[in-house]
């Protein structure tokens, strides 16, 4: 592949500004700088690359993890709080798509006062098979309570709670107390405000909102509020059903 196509693919500016930061000498491929547009690179998956000084791999699609802090929305047009993708690096934000929006898009939204593990990804099936709700991928939320949770309501979001916009009653997989006013609730669909909802139609109301887990896939400790990486195979096969 030519040097600048790849620049362009990974989100670098269109193919005459990847051209030119060839040309100007700001990349180099595995330690040796280009200046060759029309240059051809191995484009293997991981490929180590530079451009003006910042360390960069190749990656033919994007997977990534996302520490979401409060006051963010998962919006590319957000309405009152800044957007969770200015958290995101230009170059992902800008890899070209093939249909739809350019970039890397957030894979189901949480509230802008919600916090924990978001996914992104440019793989259109991959963000349909993490989002359908065919697919039941359990998530697993961290839920602070205004009251102390209760024995009874524990077992009614278990057995379910119907929600106003829904006559079917809607189940959490697992609830679990961890102590009296923190809940470890597990579901494996996504309604929207569907925690707080829950926890409200069984007497109660959430204080705190905290997404753990994804699937197999647990929040790092050391991936700071704030902070992406991208999903390596491990990762990704966290995520896969078992």
């Amino acid at each position: 592949m030519e040097i600048q196509e790849l620049l362009y693919r990974q989100g670098f500016g269109t193919r005459r500004v990847c051209a030119g930061l060839v040309q100007q000498g700001y990349v180099s491929v595995e330690g040796v700088t280009l200046t060759d547009a029309a240059a051809e690179v191995d484009a293997r998956e991981g490929l180590p690359f530079m451009v003006r000084g910042e360390a960069w791999a190749y990656h033919a699609k994007a997977y990534l993890m996302l520490h979401k802090p409060a006051g963010i929305e998962c919006s590319q047009r957000p309405s009152a709080w800044p957007s969770v993708y200015t958290l995101l690096p230009a170059p992902l934000r800008q890899r070209p798509a093939k249909g739809g929006t350019d970039g890397v898009q957030a894979i189901g939204r949480l509230d802008q006062d919600t916090t924990g593990l978001l996914l992104l990804s440019d793989d259109g099936a991959f963000i349909h098979r993490m989002s359908s709700p065919k697919r039941h991928v359990p998530k697993v939320y961290e839920v602070q309570g205004v009251h102390d949770f209760t024995p009874d309501q524990m077992r009614r979001l278990c057995d379910g709670v119907v929600l106003d916009d829904d006559p079917r009653p809607v189940r959490a997989a697992a609830a679990e107390r961890v102590d009296e006013r923190h809940l470890r609730l597990t579901l494996t669909e996504g309604k929207y405000h569907q925690v707080k909802r829950m926890v409200a139609a069984v007497g109660n109301r959430v204080a705190g909102l905290h997404r753990s887990r994804i699937g197999g896939l647990a929040l790092p400790a050391d991936l700071a509020p704030g902070q992406w990486r991208w999903l390596d195979e491990g990762a990704l096969a966290l995520l896969r059903p078992a």
